[in-house]
C-alpha cells in the first residue's frame, strides 16, 4: 500500500488512516513483539532505545492513555456498536477490522483476553515500560439520565478496568470512566475511588457531554473532594458523525471543571481541529491548540490543567502543534505522556518520513525507529518521543515528561 491513499475515517479510534506510516505493507503493526526479538535489533537501534530512557526512572514512568476494549467474549461486559461488526455498514466494519488486528486479535470470539494478551506482552517485552493507565470507557447518556444506546460507539466497564489493574498490577492503573448525567454518577466515583482509581476518562465528543453544563457542578465538586483527576480528550473527534458535536472538544468548556478545583489533563493537548473563540465569538473559529494554549496560559489554572502528548505525532496533527511543544520549554512541567494505545500499532498513523522531511528525525533515526516499531509499537511510540527533536536545534521533550508528574498524584492517596 505504500503511496496509495487510504481515506477512511477510523471512527473506533478516532483519526483518520491515510497512506502508509513506515513504508510497511499492512495498515496494522505486528501482532506479537515476539516476533521480532531484541537481540536481533541493530546497535543503531538498541543505541536509540538506550538514549531514549536516559533520565528516565522505570518506577515512575508512566503512560496515561491506554484504551481496554473488548466485544464480550468471556463475560468481560464490554461491548461495541453493533455497526462495527454489520454487513450493512462496510466502512464501519472495516474500521473494527483495522482495530482488531492493530490489538493483535487473532480469534474474535476470544477477542477480549487477547487483547489484554498483547497489551500485557508489550509492556513487558524489552525494556521496562513501567506502568500505564488502562481507560474504562462509559455509555452515551441524555441529559435526562437515560441511556442514549444507539450513538454509544463502545462501551468499557469501571468493574473490568478495576478488575485488571488488580491481577496485573506490575503494569496495569485503573481509570474509571463516568457520564456525568448518570443518576448514580456520584456513587459510582466514589466506588471506584475506593477500589484505587485515580483519574476519570471522558470523550465529550463521543459520549455527549457538555463540559461547561451546569448539570455537572455536582460531579466536579465530588471528583475534587475524592483528589480524582479528570482526563478528557480535546479537540476534534473523528469517532463524531455528527459536526455538532465537536464543539463539546472545545477545551474553554473545560474552565468550569478547573475553576471548582478539579485537575483536568486535555488529551491530545487539543491538537486537531477548530472550534469558536467562546471568549470573542466575533473571532469565530480558531484551531483548538490555540485554545489549549489558551488555558495553559492563565495563571489561575496553574497546577490544575494539564496537556497530554499522545497523537501529536500523528501525520494528520504534527506541525505547528508539535514544534511549539517542543519549543515551550515553560509548559514542559505541565505536559504528561500518553500512548493511546492501540493507535501506536496502526503504521498508517504516524509517517515517520515525514518527520524526517519536516526536520523532526534525522534519516538514521527513522531507520532505526522503523525497525523499532516491527518489534513493539509501544517501545516505538515512547523512543519516538523521546527522538523527536525541534527542527534546527537538539532540543527535546524531557525526561519528566514520561514519568509520574508530582502534581497528578492522587490527593489523599
Amino acid at each position: 500500500m505504500q503511496g496509495t491513499a487510504l481515506c477512511l475515517a477510523v471512527a473506533f479510534l478516532g483519526t483518520a488512516l491515510v497512506g502508509c506510516a513506515l513504508g510497511a505493507t499492512l495498515i496494522a503493526g505486528p501482532s506479537r513483539p515476539s516476533d521480532v526479538v531484541a537481540a536481533d535489533l541493530s546497535p543503531e537501534s538498541r543505541a536509540l532505545i538506550d538514549r531514549a530512557f536516559d533520565g528516565i526512572d522505570p518506577s515512575k514512568q508512566i503512560d496515561v492513555h491506554v484504551h481496554i476494549a473488548g466485544v464480550g467474549a468471556g463475560r468481560t461486559g464490554c461491548c461495541v456498536n453493533p455497526q462495527m461488526q454489520s454487513g450493512f455498514h462496510p466502512v464501519k466494519r472495516l474500521q473494527f477490522q483495522v482495530y482488531l488486528r492493530a490489538a493483535g486479535i487473532r480469534h474474535p470470539d476470544q477477542a477480549d483476553g487477547e487483547y489484554i494478551e498483547r497489551l500485557v506482552e508489550r509492556m513487558r517485552t524489552g525494556p521496562n515500560l513501567g506502568r500505564c493507565q488502562i481507560l474504562a470507557f462509559d455509555r452515551r447518556y441524555r441529559r435526562d439520565g437515560s441511556v442514549d444506546e444507539a450513538r454509544t460507539e463502545f462501551y468499557v466497564p469501571n468493574e473490568y478496568v478495576l478488575e485488571l489493574a488488580k491481577k496485573y498490577p506490575d503494569v496495569f492503573r485503573p481509570t474509571i470512566s463516568v457520564h456525568p448525567y448518570r443518576s448514580d454518577a456520584l456513587v459510582e466515583l466514589e466506588r471506584g475511588a475506593e477500589e484505587g482509581a485515580t483519574m476519570v476518562k471522558w470523550l465529550p465528543n463521543s459520549m455527549g457531554i457538555d463540559p461547561s453544563d451546569p448539570l455537572c457542578d455536582r460531579f466536579y465538586d465530588k471528583m475534587r473532594d475524592l483528589g480524582l483527576i479528570l482526563l478528557s480528550h480535546g479537540g476534534e473527534e473523528k469517532a463524531v458523525d455528527a459536526a455538532e458535536d465537536q464543539r463539546l472538544g472545545n477545551p474553554l468548556l473545560l474552565r468550569r471543571a478547573l475553576d471548582r478545583g478539579v485537575r483536568v489533563i486535555v488529551a491530545h493537548c487539543a491538537g486537531l481541529g477548530e472550534n469558536m473563540d467562546l471568549d470573542d465569538l466575533r473571532r469565530g473559529t480558531v484551531p483548538n491548540f490555540d485554545l489549549f494554549l489558551r488555558l495553559m496560559g492563565e495563571e489561575k489554572y496553574r497546577g490544575l490543567v494539564f496537556g497530554e502528548i499522545s497523537a501529536v505525532l500523528q501525520f494528520n496533527r504534527f506541525g505547528v502543534s508539535l514544534e511549539t511543544l517542543l519549543r515551550r520549554s515553560d509548559l514542559h512541567d505541565r505536559l504528561v505522556n500518553g500512548s493511546d494505545y492501540p493507535l501506536p500499532a496502526i503504521n498508517a498513523l504516524v509517517r515517520t518520513g515525514s518527520l524526517v522531511s519536516a526536520g523532526f528525525l534525522s534519516p538514521e533515526e527513522r531507520k532505526a525507529l522503523n525497525e523499532i516499531y516491527e518489534w513493539n509499537p509501544l517501545v516505538f511510540d515512547f523512543v519516538l518521543k523521546r527522538t523527536v527533536h525541534l527542527p534546527g536545534s537538539g532540543r527535546r521533550f524531557p525526561a519528566s515528561i514520561f514519568m509520574q508528574n508530582p502534581a497528578l498524584v492522587r490527593r489523599g492517596s
